[in-house]
């Protein structure tokens, strides 16, 4: 019998659609309880796929009579395996494509808006990893910022725009995925812009982030200004571009903060981070759009697809702008810090350029949720 498939991309648009679904989740129970796919209209029973050997009869009951059942597993196979035995048993049923390796690496791009001097820009929203990189467009000329590993997607994406990547730049040096900015300007012949306070180890040529350079793209001069933002991480640089957008890295969230402890300096870079959100962010416009470079929960996603929100929203409902009191602030960023990412060191290293691991190793080394914000 056999099967249909449904596609990473066709489940991102369920997501983002909020359309009813129902998913069988047949990973074991700690890996669907750390990382799953989530959303408004997802509906999950997790039943390890070792419990459905002998059969599915044991489960029918919990699953929908008439709707159908997306079965979803790591990589694909036991997901398929499953699937057969409920279609056997007369369910509606397709598989994940890739299973959540796939899932991982889907990027789904949202167009935010055009740009005072005729560019656009567009984000790339990573729902199975809640990774958010950005592509600015201008006159036959591209800006990626915070690339992903999957450099195929902003090249594919930049044909469609015929326009040229002709700079890749990271706000900060990532921590919880490999970063594609390297690669990208290397394969375009490109410039790779990185933060030099976080640069101090790598092992290859950059052109220094700094406060006061501006990066213009495309002759229409859209220019990204840098902001030196200090508190995720000691570089940590936000980006101003065409007097509308602020993208923050990872220190600002939308309904969340960054965390200053990926390098093991929380107690040391905490001030910081408090400087950057209450002082330096706070003489910005708030008619600002702050665009991330994650998102936490999927509440955070706009109907779009996007992830946005004002700067002055965000100081009147994110709950880590609101702490007046500096010992507070202190005790919440410091005392209760989530569970750090997956081989966080391995990635800052491979992001270093230290190491080069193979392409199914740097699969492995993100796989789970993102974890780059303070509870």
């Amino acid at each position: 019998m056999t099967i249909k498939a449904i596609t990473v991309a066709e489940m991102a648009r369920k997501v983002v659609e909020k359309e009813e679904t129902f998913i069988l989740d047949v990973r074991n129970e700690k890996a669907f309880q750390d990382w799953k796919i989530e959303g408004d209209s997802m509906t999950a029973l997790n039943v390890p796929y070792f419990d459905l050997l002998d059969g599915v009869e044991k489960i029918l009951g919990d699953l929908p009579t008439n709707d159908e059942v997306i079965v979803v597993c790591a990589k694909e196979p036991s997901s398929i395996l499953v699937a057969e035995m409920l279609a056997e048993a007369g369910k509606k049923v397709r598989y994940l494509a890739g299973g959540m390796r796939a899932w991982s690496e889907h990027l789904e791009p949202v167009k935010l808006g055009d740009l005072k001097a005729g560019g656009e820009l567009y984000q790339f929203v990573r729902l199975g990893k809640g990774c958010l990189s950005y592509m600015v467009v201008s006159n036959g000329e591209a800006a990626v910022i915070d690339a992903t590993r999957m450099t195929d997607v902003f090249f594919d994406f930049a044909k469609t725009k015929n326009v040229k990547i002709t700079t890749t730049i990271d706000s900060h040096l990532h921590a919880d995925h490999i970063s594609g900015g390297r690669k990208i300007a290397e394969a375009s012949n490109g410039t790779y812009w990185l933060p030099p306070k976080d640069a101090e180890e790598v092992v290859f040529s950059y052109e220094p982030l700094e406060e006061g350079k501006d990066i213009v793209i495309g002759h229409t001069k859209i220019v990204i200004e840098p902001i030196y933002s200090p508190g995720h991480t000691i570089g940590s640089t936000s980006f101003i571009i065409d007097d509308q957008y602020l993208l923050t890295g990872d220190i600002l969230f939308i309904d969340s903060i960054g965390r200053p402890d990926l390098a093991g300096l929380a107690e040391d870079w905490v001030g910081d981070l408090r400087d950057t959100l209450y002082d330096r962010y706070k003489k910005l416009a708030k008619d600002l759009i702050v665009l991330p470079a994650h998102f936490m929960i999927m509440e955070e996603v706009n109907d779009d697809g996007s992830v946005q929100e004002t700067l002055g929203k965000l100081f009147e409902e994110n709950h880590g702008l609101k702490i007046e009191d500096e010992s507070e602030f202190r005790e919440l960023v410091t005392g209760d810090l989530p569970p750090q990412p997956n081989a966080y060191q391995e990635i800052r290293q491979t992001n270093m350029g230290m190491i080069t691991p193979d392409e199914e190793t740097q699969r492995e080394m993100e796989i789970g949720p993102n974890r780059c914000a303070v509870r």
